[in-house]
């Protein structure tokens, strides 16, 4: 199936769409405010070790400390120590030293940056582990004598005083000799300058940043199957042709400039995509939907069949609509770049035949998927679980923040259950307090329940206290929100 990839950018952000067969299928967005920190290399200063948790945490020159655990300290198992009965995290470091580290996970909400000691710098045809003496080949890669052959041929180009490892990227398959001896020699080069700069510098300081989200298109989306990856910036285009035919000449004539009068995303349709990727409903085709609930915890989708009759027999129905839904839970998670742990909750199947198929449907289309997944089988409560590794924020948690409203619950009082709450609280303050006159602030729409239905209540209170009760209306104030004042 062949990708197009568009390329909006503007001076405060960069936005990377993936389209096949018109349909959006990913968005990337990358903002100069907050660029994303996965995959780069800092020298951090040991702020606190914690033997209890076996971790640390780690000073690299942000906002919040980041996060070091005893599983992501590639010396505690390997030197001294092995994967089973790694070094105690005590032993391998002190409050104040200086250490390097790679960042495998972004700042997520309010939890600090994920380290690893281990060192791992990207190329285009391969991943330089400098800490490591062997070969690997990417899990993508299925066939064995394929396998072996790309370890023999990147073993054959390697240097006599190589002592790191490489693992072969999916893209190495239809590389040249010569695409390998230059991905190899650039990153020995690059290594080289962040062992160079982490040895005159003091932590904590930054030794390598990855590359922009735009230049990431060549190394990481672009291979065989892309179409056109078009670009809105001609100042950008300038940049990443330059770019292109350094580091990724077989893409470079795919690369061209949109000068379109429209906007490049309005275009293709990728404006509208955004705004339903942040609803909770999506509709299928059939008439069935799905409900997204994303939490701090986890995310659940819910499959319904919404207004879909068709088929033989309601089986049928719940068969195709779960099919469908399949598909649709696989491109969101994409496009939402949904995280963590998922539950899907698809329409109860009596038949084990269909949910094998549903299953298996599911797994099909995931393999589409850049990030790592993990699938379980259907659950005695009909359930499926699902993870997706989370590297970066997802598209809601960028784009959206908590409604000041009702401050992330999705849900508001309603009118008679804040004129309760006043009138409870008029009557607490009553017997601890003798004012003249209690006034009442709140909303427009509380207000006038003081006023019509709730009048006979607010009026029995008046006579119960023994004071007067005035009303006021705060339009600064949400439904939910109102002051007892004490005159």
């Amino acid at each position: 199936m062949t990708e197009d990839i568009l390329i909006n950018i503007t001076p405060q952000e960069t936005r990377i769409a993936v389209v096949a067969q018109g349909v959006t299928q990913e968005l990337h967005i990358e903002r100069t405010q907050t660029r994303g920190l996965a995959g780069n290399v800092y020298l951090g200063k040991v702020v606190r070790v914690l033997p209890g948790m076996q971790s640390a945490f780690i000073d690299i020159g942000l906002e919040r400390a980041a996060f070091l655990h005893i599983a992501d300290i590639w010396e505690a198992h390997h030197n001294g120590g092995s994967p089973e009965k790694p070094l105690p995290i005590e032993k391998m470091l002190t409050d104040g030293q200086s250490i390097m580290v790679r960042v495998i996970k972004d700042p997520l909400g309010t939890k600090g940056a994920r380290l690893s000691t281990q060192i791992s710098i990207a190329g285009r045809m391969l991943v330089y582990l400098p800490q490591e003496a062997h070969i690997g080949i990417s899990q993508r890669i299925l066939d064995e004598t394929e396998r072996e052959l790309l370890r023999s041929r990147v073993q054959s180009l390697l240097p006599e005083d190589e002592t790191g490892g490489y693992i072969v990227r999916t893209i190495a398959e239809i590389a040249l000799e010569e695409d390998l001896k230059n991905d190899i020699d650039f990153l020995r080069k690059l290594w080289g300058s962040i062992k160079g700069m982490a040895y005159k510098s003091a932590s904590p300081c930054l030794l390598y940043q990855d590359l922009s989200l735009a230049q990431r298109v060549f190394r990481d989306f672009a291979h065989e199957k892309t179409g056109h990856i078009q670009i809105d910036s001609y100042e950008d285009y300038l940049h990443l042709r330059e770019f292109a035919g350094n580091y990724t000449p077989d893409i470079l004539e795919k690369l061209t400039y949109y000068e379109g009068e429209r906007s490049l995303f309005d275009l293709y349709g990728v404006e509208d995509e955004i705004q339903l990727a942040l609803a909770k409903r999506v509709d299928l085709k059939s008439g069935g939907y799905l409900i997204i609930d994303q939490t701090e915890a986890m995310t659940t989708i819910d499959v319904n069949t919404g207004g879909f009759v068709g088929g033989r027999n309601f089986d049928d129905t719940i068969f195709k609509t779960n099919l469908e839904a399949a598909h649709a839970i696989a491109r969101q998670l994409r496009l939402r770049n949904l995280g963590g742990i998922i539950i899907l909750d698809f329409i109860d199947m009596d038949s084990s035949e269909h949910q094998s198929a549903v299953l298996e449907e599911l797994k099909k289309t995931l393999t589409n998927d850049r990030t790592k997944v993990s699938v379980s089988e259907f659950s005695a409560l009909g359930l499926v679980e699902m993870t997706r590794k989370r590297t970066r924020e997802s598209l809601a948690h960028l784009l959206c923040e908590s409604c000041p409203i009702c401050h992330g619950r999705g849900q508001v009082k309603t009118p008679r259950t804040v004129c309760y709450e006043i009138m409870r609280d008029i009557q607490n303050e009553a017997k601890r307090f003798s004012p003249r006159e209690f006034r009442i602030l709140a909303s427009q729409i509380v207000i006038d329940m003081f006023l019509e239905e709730e009048s006979q209540y607010l009026a029995t209170l008046g006579d119960t206290i023994g004071k007067p009760i005035s009303l006021q209306v705060e339009s600064a104030f949400s439904q939910d929100q109102y002051d007892v004042i004490l005159m």
